[in-house]
């Protein structure tokens, strides 16, 4: 089984490796693009293990990171009555 994460291109560099940019939301990581030579800025990758695999459409990108946002802000705990949210 493979955990997959959809990222946006912001950058292809013109290294041997083919690596570029991508944004997962809030957080910038480098990736190797060489699965995907098609892929380019603006294009949405589906990166494992720091590696795109896939070229994703940019609808269900959008749909997939709002979905784990979704997830995220479901696991944040609830501020406790007259307080601070505990650790």
């Amino acid at each position: 089984m493979c955990l997959g994460i959809p990222g946006e291109v912001l950058s292809v560099g013109n290294d041997a490796m083919r690596t570029g940019k991508v944004r997962f939301g809030g957080i910038t990581k480098e990736v190797c693009l060489a699965y995907v030579p098609e892929a380019g800025v603006g294009d949405y990758v589906v990166v494992h293990a720091g590696f795109a695999i896939s070229r994703l459409d940019p609808d269900e990108a959008r749909r997939v990171l709002g979905y784990l946002e979704e997830i995220e802000s479901l696991a944040q705990p609830e501020p406790e009555p007259g307080g601070e949210a505990g650790p």
